[in-house]
């Protein structure tokens, strides 16, 4: 975990994976160290948000919710990044010009899971997310066929990689866009922090 900004060289293929972590859990671990493989990505950088605009509820402040990313999370190939309160950003799409002005010479991909690819259309700027920066998404349980068939997969279909070729993702002029279904983990933040406030009862 880095205090200030991470480190890119010019070229690397980085895939970027927003959310709010409350809390990080093994399966953001395996959905990771799948998209890494599969997209074959040099690194990836998880962007442990100040908050989630689609949210209702607040998540754990946010040094707690960064250092439990870095105590599970272990892949040096992976950075715990605060990068959205360093730049002040709460909206992807600002996030994502943010980054690609820092970085202008990094091959970045907004990863996502398959759920969130079915919400996609309810984003700020979601078509305007899809014209900066290739999309990996990623298939979680009982999601696979809503992505699929979702608002924004229909709007972005012809741009939608075929299956097999999603290692070609990173070198993709955006809009482009991958759904990979990789070995399924059931665990969420959600069920976790219910198990805990079932804990404190």
């Amino acid at each position: 975990m880095r205090a200030g900004l991470p480190l890119a060289l010019p070229g690397m293929r980085i895939g970027l994976l927003g959310g709010s972590f409350d809390p990080a859990h093994e399966g953001h671990v395996h959905i990771t160290e799948q998209a890494m493989r599969r997209f074959r990505l040099d690194r990836v950088w998880w962007l442990v948000s100040p908050g989630n605009p689609l949210k209702p509820r607040g998540p754990a402040p946010l040094e707690e919710r960064l250092r439990i990313a870095a105590d599970v999370m272990r892949n040096p190939r992976v950075e715990i990044t605060a990068i959205e309160a360093r730049l002040g950003t709460r909206m992807t799409a600002d996030t994502i010009a943010g980054v690609q002005s820092l970085y202008p010479f990094v091959r970045f991909v907004w990863l996502m899971g398959a759920d969130n690819m079915v919400q996609f259309d309810r984003w700020d700027r979601w078509s305007q997310i899809a014209a900066s920066v290739p999309i990996g998404v990623i298939a979680r349980p009982g999601w696979r066929m809503p992505a699929r068939f979702s608002r924004a997969a229909r709007g972005l279909w012809r741009y939608r990689l075929p299956e097999g070729q999603e290692f070609r993702l990173a070198d993709c002029a955006p809009p482009a866009w991958a759904l990979i279904n990789v070995p399924m983990s059931n665990m969420s933040s959600t069920a976790i922090r219910a198990r805990k406030a079932g804990a404190r009862t």
